[in-house]
């Protein structure tokens, strides 16, 4: 299968096309054109340019069966970018959009067996966070504190793996480096082996917006101290 997978949710700007084997997980996935690069912010600048170019080196939109794109948990504008930007090409292609939690994508970006806490740092003492142990997952993605995720990263075994920006929260290391994102290729697999049923292109949010309701109208006097 051919597919496009669009990532901006977290600290990386990606785009690329993927020819991707049949197997359990999706397969092997080659990249036929790529583009990634670290970014904090810009991707709504960057993306349309990045897709151009990546599907440009595949020869073209076509063969291409289905597009992969990150809904979270991740940057609230970030998401939105890729989401728009995701939805509307797959519009134009007449081909299914599936959703790829952004957790799920760093836990297949670590090879190997054994157990994974894939952890992304939330600030305010949080991490976003899920758990793997042989492959399956421990439970849903959530919003925890540090200590806790800690705790439940031990639980899993002295071997655990950890993946994303919350590492260095609650490794024992401190000076631990988390990825910025899922690897392309690891996006490229999930986006092969999803049910667009089941996965539709939507936001994950794991915790209530910072942003709250004003308490008055604009124009609106300030209510008096004391009332």
């Amino acid at each position: 299968m051919r597919v496009l997978v669009v990532d901006t949710a977290l600290g990386l700007c990606s785009a690329g096309v993927f020819a991707v084997d049949s197997g359990v997980g999706g397969g092997a996935a080659r990249p036929l054109g790529l583009r990634s690069e670290v970014m904090a912010k810009g991707h709504q600048e960057r993306l349309a340019g990045m897709v151009r170019d990546a599907v440009g080196d595949a020869g073209g939109f076509e063969g291409v069966e289905r597009i992969g794109v990150t809904v979270g948990p991740g940057s609230f504008t970030g998401l939105r970018v890729g989401l728009a930007f995701a939805q509307g090409l797959g519009a134009a292609l007449g081909v299914p959009v599936v959703g790829i939690s952004t957790l799920d994508g760093l836990a297949a970006s670590v090879a190997g067996e054994g157990s994974t806490a894939a952890l992304i740092d939330a600030r305010r003492g949080q991490v976003y966070a899920r758990f793997w142990r042989d492959g399956a997952a421990q439970g849903p993605a959530e919003a925890l504190s540090i200590e806790a995720a800690r705790e439940r990263a031990r639980a899993l075994g002295p071997d655990v793996r950890l993946v994303g920006s919350g590492a260095g929260l609650i490794a024992d290391d401190p000076a631990t480096a988390g990825s910025p994102g899922p690897v392309p290729e690891a996006l490229a697999r999930l986006t092969a082996a999803a049910d667009p049923a089941t996965n539709p292109p939507r936001p994950v949010y794991l915790r209530a917006p910072d942003a709250t309701p004003p308490s008055r109208l604009p124009g609106q006097p300030r209510p008096a101290p004391g009332a």
